[in-house]
């Protein structure tokens, strides 16, 4: 017995050991890049592999809020996330009810039609002449609309309703209820883990979005700050800043500029997720349990 409590123990440790080891490889990238935004430039230039200044520094991000670029384009991005977040929640919730009733007439061929997309799509150039056609080029609808339901998700949400109690909605509608009455008042407080689990998919979708803005937004006041951090991190364009009130000393170096993009862009995403994360592994997995 004590041979096998040993064995156990050992097992536990080398277990602890390979999670510690691969926890820090996940983090090293994050704390690399949180170090040099916050570092001199002296310190950038001379240390390879910077992970805790010595000396902290707020210029590069006093250097990015120095113009209405970043701020603004963080605003377009608040504003697709959360309209885009309501939109894709809303109309999935309202076509994946249905599909969920099985006396709905058309309902496997409207499934096939929804899963078909899940293997076959109509590629960038028919998409791009729809959103020009409906004439919602330099429009932020035309990041909303295009992405408006996902087929995977809608599958998962379709599932999850199936396993709801059929005599809820029965003992409703004796009283009375309408089916968006049932939907909105009975349903959906039920379903509150799968909303959440999934509004944080959408939403990090939107967030991290920046392909569709290039090709339909020609406006760069109306970029999202992905699009903005790609310029910075890809294409090296560090002027976003205004210089004109920063001795040349004080001007950031362009891969600390980069560093504070990365962080600025990605934080606020960061911060949604402990106020889901009670909801997330129990929202995955409730409706993907049968078809």
């Amino acid at each position: 017995m004590s041979d096998r409590s040993k064995s156990s123990r050992i097992f536990d440790y080398v277990n602890y050991s390979l999670l510690f080891i691969i926890s820090m490889c996940a983090l090293l990238p994050f704390l690399y890049i949180l170090a040099v935004s916050f570092a001199t430039n002296k310190e950038v230039l001379e240390t390879k592999l910077l992970l805790f200044p010595t000396t902290f520094s707020l210029e590069a991000y006093r250097y990015l809020f120095s113009s209405a670029t970043i701020i603004r384009s963080i605003f377009v991005t608040i504003y697709i996330t959360l309209i885009g977040t309501s939109v894709n929640l809303l109309l999935t919730v309202l076509m994946a009810y249905p599909l969920a009733r099985k006396e709905l007439m058309g309902r496997k061929i409207i499934l096939l039609g929804v899963t078909f997309t899940l293997l076959f799509s109509g590629g960038m150039i028919p998409t791009f002449l729809v959103v020009k056609e409906l004439q919602l080029l330099d429009s932020i609808w035309s990041l909303i609309l295009p992405t408006a339901i996902s087929a995977f998700i809608l599958i998962i949400v379709k599932n999850f309703f199936q396993q709801l109690p059929e005599s809820l909605e029965e003992a409703a509608k004796m009283d009375g209820c309408s089916d968006l009455r049932i939907l909105f008042q009975i349903v959906l407080p039920l379903s509150m883990p799968v909303l959440a689990t999934f509004g944080l998919f959408y939403a990090v979708g939107h967030w991290n979005s920046f392909f569709n803005a290039i090709l339909y937004i020609n406006d760069y006041a109306k970029w999202p700050i992905q699009v903005w951090m790609r310029q910075i991190v890809i294409l090296s364009q560090s002027g976003v800043g205004d210089s004109s009130q920063m001795d040349a000393s004080q001007i950031p170096h362009a891969q600390t500029i980069k560093m504070a993009t990365i962080v600025v862009s990605t934080l606020p995403i960061m911060l949604v997720y402990p106020f889901l994360q009670k909801h997330f592994a129990k929202g995955a997995l409730m409706g993907s349990v049968k078809g």
